[in-house]
């Protein structure tokens, strides 16, 4: 089960990557009105998955990941280019803020889906470059 790091190690980043995960979505949704946000948000889950990462290695986390780091960067920098259309559709300038109410009370808003697009790309962004610095390390250990 744990091939990188101990048995504690391993059981603990079982245990605080979905509570972290779930923190982090948290922070997402609060950072509209209180401190919170996108970049603070992805960097908890980043923190999270980093952990996973030093506990069972990079197989194990880019399997349960499911999605390369470097495509969830592509899906942030999407999502945040796709947030400031709706205002410019109506006429409006650039980045400003929409909202649609839909149904069982949900409110979607364009500042939800850039704060979303800028969780993606700083998840993505350290993924990308903790799991590179591992790749690294293990490549000059083999030496």
């Amino acid at each position: 089960m744990v091939k990188s790091g101990t048995l504690i190690l391993g059981v603990a980043a079982q245990l605080l990557l979905p509570l972290q995960l779930m923190f982090s979505v948290f922070l997402l949704l609060r950072g509209h009105d209180a401190p919170g946000g996108g970049f603070i948000a992805g960097l908890v889950a980043a923190g999270g998955f980093a952990l996973y990462l030093f506990a069972h290695g990079r197989r194990a986390m880019h399997s349960l990941l499911k999605v390369a780091p470097r495509d969830l960067i592509g899906l942030g920098l999407l999502l945040g280019v796709l947030s400031t259309l709706p205002a410019w559709w109506r006429g409006q300038p650039f980045f400003t803020a929409q909202w649609w109410d839909l149904p069982l009370g949900i409110t979607l808003s364009t500042p939800l889906l850039f704060d979303m697009g800028v969780y993606l790309v700083v998840l993505g962004a350290l993924l990308t470059a903790i799991t590179a610095l591992v790749e690294i390390d293990q490549a000059d250990d083999s030496r």
